[in-house]
């Protein structure tokens, strides 16, 4: 039985990946893209925040903010794209697992606390 689970479970991130790039608007704008960058490296630095860690703590925090832009962009960018909620977030995922990755979450922040800014929230 769990030798049939995981190349199920691989055979459906591999639909779902299929089925998201096959939904309309996927070609996404640059500023679409800093957004969903942006919005994972919030939620990061939020649940960071949250735990104590010094290094996300010499940020604002973000636990407001950083949502309330997640919540935003992520309903603009649907709008925009035509893509559903699910296709979002599993895009934002995707974005959040890069950071983690390629630990660059102190080298976007600058440019994402700027797009905060000038989001007016």
């Amino acid at each position: 039985m769990t030798r049939l689970i995981v190349p199920t479970a691989a055979l459906l991130a591999a639909m779902t990946a299929t089925n998201i790039s096959a939904q309309p608007g996927q070609q996404l704008t640059l500023e679409q893209k800093a957004a969903l960058r942006c919005s994972a490296a919030f939620a990061l630095t939020a649940q960071a925040q949250t735990r104590g860690e010094r290094q996300a703590l010499r940020y604002p925090l973000l636990a407001e903010r950083g949502r309330e832009f997640f919540v935003r962009s992520s309903a603009r960018i649907m709008d925009e794209t035509g893509l559903d909620r699910l296709a979002v977030a599993t895009l934002i995922q995707q974005k959040a697992q890069e950071l983690r990755d390629d630990s660059n979450i102190d080298e976007v922040m600058p440019s994402c606390l700027i797009m905060l800014e000038a989001s007016g929230i």
